[in-house]
């Protein structure tokens, strides 16, 4: 098939291409005022120059007007023209394939965009024919009594019941709109005279909508999570489908993009047959990775079509392999002391039990109602009410430790529950046998309940009890676990050969648009359990001095200015203005004191006006002097795990500007625009680069240069031997196990390391003549350690050919 031949392609078949094997990415966050297919189309000489074969795009289709990050698409049919549409995406294609290069995007299947319903136009026909639009289907709505108004859609925008009364209609336009304030709504013909003698109140009766109060707890469709501004589409339809993957079949066709990231498939009705028809439309070679967030010792469904996930489990297993155990004790110390609770394993367990049942009862009653008439209707009269059927629901969604069970691998993991619920809760039996058999069914009831089950452990766990534990918070990252303080080499490595093994094409990484701090920041806190008697000991004294507000909030954000804080000490506007910006949105997302809906004014001016104290204040000295005496410790964690991800097994993403130290916290502040000028210049000044400049720019080399060793390459664990061997992690890749290539070899635990020194630890090259990639020293057969990592805290080694 050659380019552009889209009627032989469809929506059902993927061209031959020139696809370029994916062997690593750049994260590129597109946005309309900073970051363009042209911005794109400039920077591909320097991301060819540091060695990435693909340019990983966040979405591009049409999205809301102003959008910074693309999830909130409103025309699934068209590229955005804020990025330079069509045209822009295929020269930006056209561009990286002449380089060798090539691109993956990020595509949105679980929602659209209709906080603007002008904006969207199947959402306007929607709302102005209701049930007769030839849209109405594409939305998953809801309009049953309990979260409709009189089989009407519910909208929850208005800011009080009687705000109905608010109403006007706006006939300045070509057709007149009801308006609440600068919303705009639409009017069905026939229901408004035009004379202007309709209220806006008596118009709104007619219509196929109802506008109620936000908080009122109805909702007239399936959401992203909580969110009313984001409606799912019914992509399970074949119709739906086709209408919303329609440009995306296009790319495939017309052999613009390689690989695709699919967002969120665990919102789907049915992720699995959803992703079996992908498979169909991008053909069996083309990449493609999924934003699956995994539970503890989850494995990733194998009979799924993809290549694998897009790496926070790796970003897991990368961040606890160099937290130090020894600290733990002393840290769940401090945590009691300033929480009540240590913020160990069994604390966040309960923890994460109760605020799902939390959310379930309130943000996600909605959808458990919905759930628990599917259930109902699936069942018939079983003479169990609706009230114990929503206990056993929320009882089991609840207990789940993953986001959803209805994959292969987790068949067990719902019935054992229900068991488990029916031994120590007698009363629910009943009520379980009837979800029992609705989940037997496999019909609407059991699709509900793994949508509602990843939305609930999604607003309890990570936009709640992740800025509620304050031990460590490093460990708190989409898909970490935080109960597990640390890994030991040995589970690292054996958890990387299993990578190897099975998933040799998934994605890892160490930064997103979604994490909650970047990998830097995360390295500097978890050096925190390398010195934590330092830290406990400092930490009291410094809150003596600068109290915080709230104890348990204040360990969280003490920790927070720790990994921020600049090595000069020089805290700008702009950083002050960033930290505060974060401090309001972890305490609403903490919720303990202050929410989304319930801001408590007093004491968010009060927590910002304590961080000031801490910046402008005596403690700001001695917060500069204490990050500069382990500054070295950070740059061994950052540079280790930097190495290591590169040129592990996977496919490693490095997300945009990352190849330089990042401070960068919870979004929005992780898209903020990157300097790529001061980047640049680097590739030509490499004698003054940053450490971690070079290992990037290097590592991304080796694995253009060695394709073999790589991707599909062998793993192999690197072990040291003598007094200091703990210290190392390294391993080695290569076409075989029998020929191994090139050596990844960083240090860990490096506090007690200075103390102790490498002394005659060693460790045995394999056969043949090795030279550093990152100092240019050649090396052979047995090495100290001491010598190998005399100047900095890893190695790149690369045996001659």
């Amino acid at each position: 098939m050659t380019p552009g031949d889209t009627e032989s392609a469809g929506v059902n078949g993927a061209g031959a291409g020139n696809t370029a094997p994916v062997l690593s990415t750049y994260r590129l966050q597109m946005r309309g005022d900073e970051c363009t297919f042209a911005d794109a189309v400039a920077l591909l000489d320097y991301l060819d120059a540091l060695g990435v074969s693909h340019v990983y795009l966040s979405p591009v289709l049409s999205a809301t007007i102003g959008s910074t990050h693309g999830y909130d698409v409103v025309d699934p049919g068209t590229v955005s023209e804020s990025l330079g549409g069509r045209e822009g995406l295929e020269r930006l294609s056209r561009e990286a394939r002449a380089r060798g290069m090539g691109l993956v995007v990020d595509i949105v299947p679980n929602h659209v965009g209709v906080a603007d319903p002008r904006q969207n136009a199947w959402w306007w026909d929607v709302l102005k024919h209701g049930s007769g639009s030839r849209y109405a289907s594409f939305f998953d709505l809801d309009l049953a009594g309990d979260n409709g108004v009189d089989g009407r859609i519910a909208l929850p925008v208005l800011g009080s019941d009687d705000a109905v009364q608010e109403l006007t209609v706006d006939r300045s336009g070509d057709e007149p709109m009801l308006a609440y304030y600068d919303k705009r709504f639409p009017i069905a013909p026939g229901t408004d005279e035009g004379t202007g003698e309709g209220t806006g109140e008596e118009v709104h009766a007619r219509q196929a909508y109802r506008l109620v109060a936000w908080n009122s707890g109805l909702i007239g469709y399936r959401r992203f999570f909580t969110v009313d501004d984001l409606a799912a589409v019914r992509v399970e339809d074949p119709a739906v489908f086709d209408a919303t993957h329609e440009q995306v079949a296009s790319w495939i066709a017309d052999d613009l993009v390689d690989g695709i990231r699919v967002d969120h498939p665990d919102g789907l009705a049915d992720p699995s047959g959803y992703l079996a028809r992908l498979r169909e439309v991008i053909g069996p070679e083309r990449w493609l990775v999924i934003e699956k967030i995994l539970g503890d010792a989850e494995p990733l469904d194998a009979t799924l079509p993809v290549d694998g996930t897009t790496g926070y489990d790796a970003l897991g297993e990368l961040s606890t392999v160099f937290v130090d155990p020894s600290g733990e004790s002393e840290l769940n110390a401090l945590s009691r002391r300033f929480t009540g609770a240590e913020g160990d394993a069994p604390w966040l367990h309960a923890r994460e039990h109760d605020l799902k049942r939390s959310v379930l009862g309130s943000g996600l009653a909605p959808e458990v109602r919905r759930l628990v008439r599917a259930i109902r209707r699936e069942t018939g009269d079983t003479g169990c009410d609706d009230a114990s059927l929503r206990e056993a629901v929320m009882a089991v969604a609840a207990q789940l430790p993953v986001y959803r069970a209805d994959y292969a691998q987790l068949a067990t993991l719902v019935p054992r529950i229900v068991g488990d619920l029916a031994r120590t809760q007698p009363p629910l039996d009943p009520a379980l046998a009837v979800f029992a058999r609705a989940m037997a069914l496999g019909g609407e009831a059991a699709s509900r309940f793994g949508q509602v089950c990843g939305a609930a452990t999604a607003k309890a766990v990570e936009d709640c009890l992740f800025y509620r534990a304050a031990r460590l918070i490093s460990l708190q990252e989409v898909g970490g676990q935080p109960g597990r303080f640390s890994a030991t080499p040995a589970e690292f490595h054996l958890a990387w050969t299993q990578r190897a093994r099975h998933w040799p094409r998934a994605m890892t990484t160490l930064s997103t648009h979604d994490t909650k701090r970047s990998e830097d920041v995360r390295a500097r806190i978890g050096v925190l359990s390398q010195v934590a008697d330092v830290w406990s000991r400092r930490l009291g004294q410094w809150n003596e001095s600068a109290p915080a507000p709230d104890p348990a909030i204040g360990l969280f954000l003490w920790q927070t200015l720790f990994g921020v804080w600049p090595l000069d000490g020089v805290v700008t506007d702009e950083l002050r203005e960033r930290v505060h910006a974060y401090a309001q949105k972890a305490l609403r997302e903490n919720g303990t004191r202050t929410t989304w809906t319930e801001v408590d004014e007093e004491f968010e001016t009060a927590v910002g006006n304590w961080l000031d104290a801490v910046i402008d204040g005596p403690v700001a000295g001695e917060l500069t002097a204490f990050v500069t005496e382990v500054e070295p410790h950070v740059a061994a964690v950052s540079c280790g795990q930097k190495l290591l991800q590169l040129l592990g097994p996977g496919v490693p993403d490095v997300y945009q500007g990352t190849e330089l130290w990042d401070d960068s916290l919870v979004d929005p502040d992780n898209r903020r625009p990157v300097e790529f000028d001061v980047r640049r210049r680097l590739l030509d000044a490499p004698d003054s680069a940053p450490a971690k400049f070079t290992i990037v720019r290097t590592a991304l080399r080796l694995r253009r240069e060695r394709p073999a060793s790589f991707v599909g390459g062998a793993y192999v664990p690197v072990l040291a031997t003598g007094p200091a061997a703990e210290h190392l992690l390294a391993f080695g890749r290569g076409p075989a196990p029998d020929d191994l290539d090139v050596l990844a070899v960083a240090s860990r635990r490096t506090v007690a390391l200075s103390r102790s020194g490498w002394k005659d630890t060693t460790v045995d090259l394999p056969d043949g003549d090795w030279s550093d990639a990152l100092t240019g020293r050649s090396f052979t057969g047995r090495v100290r350690v001491a010598d190998l990592l005399d100047s900095q805290p890893v190695a790149a080694l690369v045996r001659a050919r």
